[in-house]
């Protein structure tokens, strides 16, 4: 996209782990489109990667520490943003975890602790950071949040990812509800399978060769999507999950 719709937006970044992650794909197509962006990496491990990506966009690009299971870590982290910028335009929630053993066998399996823990950090951290957010974005504002079809249908081996993502789509809609009086939109992306380091820890999460259009989809048209959600054009749509996914989801067989 070469217009620069976003020309003069403010958007934080959450979820760059490497050059092949989603929340990757929609930064890159942001800043093209004009914005100006800040990025969280969680712990020292991720920080050399995320600084050598995003050190596409300048050596001066914003990034902080904050891990999102951590109340205190946001909070800390906001403060660090508001140090940068009076406000915000965009944000980009595209977290997910849970433990491994619970992403093989059966759902029954689940344990209550993993449980816990796939609905701390794949749903409940964009309430937490929504509601940091919010105050920042005095003149409105868009924020999305990654799903997947596995929210809606069962997929062997999703296990309580889905749960967790179904759990996250119901969040976006009651956030449209409670922030829409604040211009505030939240809607979601529900990719394809595509190649990063969460599918392939995932058995069976392959590309759907049943899609109508034979594919699933690329990360550049996550990125598309991401830049019409957060853009003007996409001022009257809110609490909704927009599928890139080849037109998978239609399908019944």
């Amino acid at each position: 996209m070469t217009q620069q719709v976003l020309a003069g937006k403010i958007g934080v970044v959450f979820g760059v782990a490497n050059k092949r992650s989603i929340a990757w794909a929609i930064a890159k197509a942001w800043s093209a489109a004009g914005a100006l962006l800040i990025f969280n990496y969680q712990g020292e491990r991720l920080k050399e990667n995320v600084e050598e990506l995003t050190g596409e966009f300048g050596e001066k690009t914003p990034l902080f520490p904050c891990d999102v299971s951590s109340d205190e870590q946001i909070r800390v982290f906001f403060e660090s943003v508001r140090g940068q910028t009076d406000r915000l335009d965009l944000m980009l929630h595209s977290l997910a975890f849970a433990p491994k053993e619970a992403l093989e066998g059966d759902f029954l399996s689940t344990t209550r602790e993993a449980f816990r823990t796939a609905h701390d950090i794949s749903a409940y951290s964009l309430v937490a950071l929504a509601r940091e957010a919010a105050p920042l974005m005095t003149n409105g504002g868009s924020i999305l949040a990654m799903t997947y079809y596995g929210s809606e249908k069962v997929v062997p081996h999703y296990n309580v990812m889905g749960v967790a993502k179904a759990s996250l789509e119901a969040s976006t809609r009651y956030l449209a509800y409670d922030l829409g009086p604040k211009k505030i939109r939240v809607n979601c992306i529900s990719a394809g399978p595509v190649n990063t380091l969460a599918a392939r820890g995932i058995a069976g999460f392959t590309l759907q060769e049943r899609a109508p259009l034979k594919r699933s989809c690329d990360p550049a048209e996550l990125g598309e999507t991401g830049v019409f959600l957060a853009s003007d054009g996409a001022a009257a749509i809110t609490g909704q999950v927009i599928y890139v996914d080849g037109g998978y989801q239609i399908m019944g067989m």
